[in-house]
């Protein structure tokens, strides 16, 4: 039981270190691209920039969504991590790991892969699933 643990703790160590490291600051790039963007169609078309610029602002929102998303599921699994280490009976906290902890790996990878799909290829820290399903 308590390789089953270290097992799950160490996973939610790493995805929570690649949510908050590598896709949200990439997020946060393209977004800021998305708003210059945004920026210079209001500059040059004035009031009616959003009649120019009504993608990009969706976009810009969506990201928002899934960057706050991806930021408050890890500090509910780092909280629910850090409670259940003080956990001394080792089957609560085998069932709290698979009950509290694992449960939110889909929910923030849900948001992830959101962002994977809306963000500039070059952009991208890792490799896209689509790029691994054609690799020799």
């Amino acid at each position: 039981m308590e390789e089953y643990i270290l097992h799950i703790q160490i996973e939610s160590r790493v995805i929570g270190d690649i949510a908050r490291n590598h896709i949200v600051p990439t997020a946060v790039r393209y977004q800021n691209i998305l708003i210059e963007n945004v920026t210079g169609l209001k500059t040059i078309y004035g009031d009616k920039f959003k009649d120019f610029a009504k993608e990009q602002l969706s976009i810009i929102e969506q990201i928002s969504h899934h960057i706050e998303a991806i930021n408050s599921l890890v500090t509910k699994m780092t909280d629910a991590r850090k409670s259940l280490n003080k956990q001394t009976d080792i089957e609560k906290k085998a069932n709290g790991y698979c009950n509290k902890v694992k449960p939110l790996f889909e929910e923030i990878r849900y948001h992830c892969d959101k962002l994977e799909l809306m963000i500039d290829d070059e952009l991208w820290p890792l490799t896209k699933y689509r790029e691994l399903l054609f690799t020799k």
